[in-house]
Formats: C-alpha cells, sequence, structure tokens
C-alpha cells in the first residue's frame, strides 16, 4: 500500500508509478534511513507516542533491516527507500511499525539520509585523498635532488628539483581536503523535526536526535531544511575540483610518458596494449581517470539546474538531486582509487629528467640573475643574455659553452664566477625562497607536507 493512498480513489497510471518511483537508486541510502529512523524512533518514546516494549521491539527491528543490508534486487512494489524500511519493519515488529511515521515527513527523511550520506563520503574522499597525496610525498622522497624542466605555455622554462614539481600536485590535493573539510562542517545540521515544511506536529527533542546522530545541531528553519540541497551541490563542487585536478595530473602523465619526453615509466599493472600494434603500451587509467572527469563536472551542473527554479519548500524535482550526488561520489573514489595505485607503482627516469634540466638555455634566468647581484639592471641583464641565448642558436650550443671572447661580443664580461653560476646545482640553489625550488626548501615543505597528512590518517569517522 502506498503512504499516501488514502485520499486518492484510484491507483496511479502504472507506468507512471514506475518512471516517478526512486528506489533503483536511493535504496543506497538504507544505512542511513535505518539510523535517522532509529533517531526518530527514540524521539518518539521520549515523546510517549512508544512506550518502552515498542521501542525496543521498533529498534531491534531496525537493527535487523539494518544487517541485511541494501536489496540486490529492485522491488517494483516500493516507492522509495522510505517505503521500503516502513513496509519492512511492519513484516519484522508488526503494528508497531506503523508508528514509526508519527511526527514525520518523506521531506525531512531524505533530506537527512543525504546529509548522512555526503558527511560519509567526505569523510571517505578525505581519506583517499590523503592517501593519494602521501603517494606523491613518498615519490618525492624517492626523487630525492633529482632535477627535471618545469614548463610554461609546455615550452621549458627552468629547472625544478622532481620533488618539487610532485609537491605541487600535494598543494591541490590539500586544497581539495580543505573545501570537502568546509562542506562537512556547513552540512552537519539535522533536518529531523522539520516535518513536512512547518515543523514537526510532535514536541520532539530535536537536540537530542541530532546528538544522537552527530549532528553539531538542528537545522534552523524548518522550509530551509526540507529544500536545501547547498551541501549537495557544494559537496559535487568539491569533487569536480578533485576531478579537475585529476585530469590535469594524467594529461601530465601521458604527455610525460611518450617517447618525446621520456620521463615517466608506465606500470604495466595500469596500462593496456593495443590489438593492432603489437609494440604499444598505453596509458589506459589516466585516458579514463581524464575522462571520467567530464562526468563528475556534469553532475555539479545538473544539481546547479536542477535547484535553480524551485520555490520553497519541497519539490519532486528534489528527488532528481540524488543520483548526480551518488554518481560523482562513486567517480571521484573510483578515480582517486586507481591514481593512488598508479602512482605507487610509476617509475620515473631520473637520468632523462635530469638530462633535460641540463639543456636548452635553462639557466638563462640564472644568468641574468648573476649579472643583477654585479650591479647590472634587469632589463639590461634581461636583453644581455638574450643575445647570448641567439648567439647560442646560432652555434648549436649551451651557455656554458660560449666563450669569454663570445660573451664579451653580446656585452657581457664572464668570468669564472659567471659560468659557475651556470651549473645547474647553483641555478637550482638560487631559488630560495619559501615555496621556491632550492633543494633546502623543498626538504622543509615535504616535512610540512608529511605533518599536514598524518593528521588524516588512523581516524575514524562515525559513518551515521
Amino acid at each position: 500500500m502506498k503512504m499516501w493512498s488514502g485520499r486518492f480513489s484510484q491507483g496511479p497510471d502504472a507506468e507512471f508509478e514506475q518512471w516517478q518511483r526512486s528506489f533503483p537508486f536511493d535504496r543506497v541510502l538504507l544505512p542511513y534511513e535505518v539510523a535517522a529512523s532509529k533517531a526518530h524512533a527514540s524521539a518518539l518514546a521520549q515523546a510517549g507516542v512508544l512506550d518502552g516494549d515498542e521501542l525496543a521491539a521498533t529498534l531491534f527491528a531496525l537493527d535487523q533491516i539494518g544487517h541485511e543490508g541494501v536489496p540486490e534486487a529492485d522491488e517494483p512494489a516500493i516507492e522509495d527507500v522510505h517505503h521500503y524500511v516502513e513496509t519492512r519493519l511492519v513484516e519484522l515488529a508488526g503494528g508497531v511499525g506503523h508508528k514509526l511515521h508519527t511526527g514525520r515527513s518523506r521531506n525531512e527523511q531524505i533530506a537527512t539520509d543525504l546529509r548522512l550520506y555526503v558527511r560519509e563520503q567526505i569523510d571517505e574522499v578525505t581519506r583517499l585523498l590523503a592517501q593519494f597525496a602521501s603517494a606523491f610525498v613518498s615519490q618525492a622522497e624517492a626523487a630525492g635532488d633529482s632535477a627535471m624542466p618545469a614548463y610554461t605555455h609546455l615550452q621549458r622554462a627552468e629547472p625544478v628539483l622532481v620533488a618539487h614539481w610532485m609537491l605541487a600536485y600535494v598543494e591541490m590535493l590539500l586544497r581539495d581536503i580543505d573545501r570537502l573539510s568546509d562542506c562537512r562542517k556547513r552540512l552537519n545540521v539535522c533536518p529531523l523535526g522539520s516535518g513536512a515544511v512547518g515543523g514537526t506536529i510532535l514536541p520532539l527533542d530535536r537536540e537530542a536526535i541530532a546528538a544522537e546522530l552527530e549532528f553539531d545541531s538542528p537545522a534552523a528553519n524548518s522550509m530551509d531544511a526540507t529544500s536545501d540541497r547547498d551541501f549537495a551541490i557544494e559537496f559535487v563542487q568539491a569533487l569536480s575540483f578533485v576531478a579537475l585536478h585529476l585530469s590535469r595530473w594524467a594529461e601530465e602523465f601521458i604527455l610525460f610518458s611518450t617517447t618525446e619526453f621520456g620521463f615517466v615509466k608506465l606500470p604495466e599493472q595500469y596500462s593496456t596494449g593495443s590489438s593492432a600494434m603489437p609494440q604499444k603500451k598505453n596509458p589506459d587509467a589516466l585516458e579514463l581517470i581524464r575522462g571520467k572527469a567530464g562526468k563528475v563536472f556534469a553532475e555539479a551542473t545538473a544539481l546547479s539546474i536542477g535547484m535553480k527554479g524551485l520555490p520553497l519548500a519541497y519539490n519532486k524535482d528534489l528527488q532528481e538531486t540524488q543520483q548526480p550526488v551518488f554518481s560523482a561520489a562513486q567517480q571521484v573514489s573510483g578515480m582517486v582509487r586507481v591514481a593512488t595505485g598508479f602512482m605507487g607503482t610509476v617509475e620515473f627516469n631520473y637520468v632523462r629528467m635530469q638530462q633535460a634540466a641540463s639543456c636548452g638555455f635553462m639557466n638563462a634566468q640564472a644568468a641574468a640573475a648573476y649579472l643583477v647581484r654585479q650591479g647590472t639592471p634587469f632589463r639590461r641583464a634581461h636583453e644581455l643574455i638574450g643575445k647570448a641565448v641567439r648567439l647560442c642558436v646560432e652555434q648549436s650550443c649551451e651557455l656554458e659553452q660560449l666563450s669569454k671572447d663570445d660573451y664579451v661580443l653580446c656585452g657581457i664580461d664572464a668570468d669564472q664566477q659567471f659560468y659557475s653560476a651556470l651549473a645547474l646545482k647553483e641555478v637550482l640553489a638560487i631559488h630560495n625562497v619559501p615555496g621556491g625550488t632550492a633543494p633546502a626548501r623543498v626538504r622543509g615543505s615535504l616535512q610540512t607536507a608529511k605533518e599536514k597528512l598524518s593528521q588524516y590518517f588512523g581516524v575514524a569517522h562515525a559513518c551515521t
């Protein structure tokens, strides 16, 4: 029987009935619906609606439903996860099961369930991101003082430590974690007790309900509580940043794994071959991560568009906000898991990277900096070194290979200290500022990253 059938003299159109159901996808919310129902049952007992035996029977049956878990198969007669739990509760506990819906509405139930789901997903994605970031830290430590080219406009710019490059991704991931943490703080209010729109009809202890479910407080306004999906939009938008960073990382590793770069050795565990070309090893894991990022962006857009025209309070349109949340969470969790496995097994050609960092005039800015330290204005130093580079291009050589006479032609007095300043080690060392690539600074940044990440390990958050 429908939860709302008393008002109607005939049943819904069969096709419409199946089309409007949400149980095929919202059944994943079963653990959260059970937890919220237990909190509501306790509040009903405190309000005198359930006696002690009824409460015990209700809680026992709800625990059994939770233990049974999400049904593997769809049940066409069930409208949604709330309908399923109530129906199963009556089967297990008898008539007392009909009392559980006293003083509550599905509007507040789904708002609560979805918050519990998003909160748990935030904790899970945070844990996965910390593991991914730690894989970068491990690779950065293994790289030691190895250098590589850094790029601007996808052209070689300056040499940096490989570890410095790795830590750039750690910074992105730490920002992702911060965004998820902020979202968690804002969503952690409890809609239960809001009723359908104006608040529950019973004197329920909303503070006790919120505390049982580990919310910080009850939601302050019943109309907002039942219709708010800001937290869902914010969560998926935060996930879209994760997907964005994963896609950028994947693209760079795809480039660096090509023969033309040769910096990255693709792990066979995360690669595939070609059905036609026997020699191929393709970066399929990276390409799929790059491709799946688009799905996450689409889910974020779908949520915003779905909400933009809704008046207060609950509208059935809100049913359509669930699947984008489920999909984005599933996509990002899978992407991060695969990316972490890839980073844990990938190898780098440090020799090739070091060679690339030592040619192509990667020391040009360092040469200009040396002249500046000798008192030459930067614009003049820039011009003089530019002339030297042009001469190198004509002679097919590097800056350190020009003779003193060549430098005289460019207006530069190249003494031994000048040539020493062109060495890769010295070029790296001059970037000795916070956030710079000087080896001492990078070692400090590595330690800071490890300290930041350490707080995310060994801490288990309650799911519901």
